[in-house]
């Protein structure tokens, strides 16, 4: 699923790109990028959840990895905001968006 992640903001990448420019495109990146590498972070730590037999356990760990997810992105983005001066803000949450709406899919797929 991050590699439908990926195809998603390069798409509105690429989108970005031929409606306005490098900036949006960057930008829109940028925005995708978060969401995949808070994805990445959240899988490492739910896939940890297979270990466990209790439910318990599973549910936990995975609010745990969805609270990382969460914490990844923002992080991110602040970054993003403070360093990239050229930002597009609505192609940034445009990518943003575009990863997000798999990034739910990317964690139910997990072999927990």
């Amino acid at each position: 699923m991050l590699k439908i992640q990926l195809i998603a903001t390069l798409f509105v990448a690429v989108l970005s790109l031929a409606i306005a420019g490098l900036n949006a495109a960057v930008s829109a990146a940028f925005g995708g990028a978060s969401v995949l590498l808070g994805a990445l972070a959240a899988s490492a730590i739910a896939e940890r959840s297979s270990h466990y037999e209790d439910a318990t356990a599973i549910l936990l760990n995975l609010l745990k990895a969805e609270a990382v997810k969460i914490i990844v992105i923002i992080t991110l983005l602040i970054v993003i905001f403070k360093m990239y001066a050229q930002l597009v803000p609505f192609a940034l949450i445009a990518g943003l968006a575009a990863a997000a709406l798999f990034s739910g899919a990317a964690l139910s797929k997990l072999k927990v």
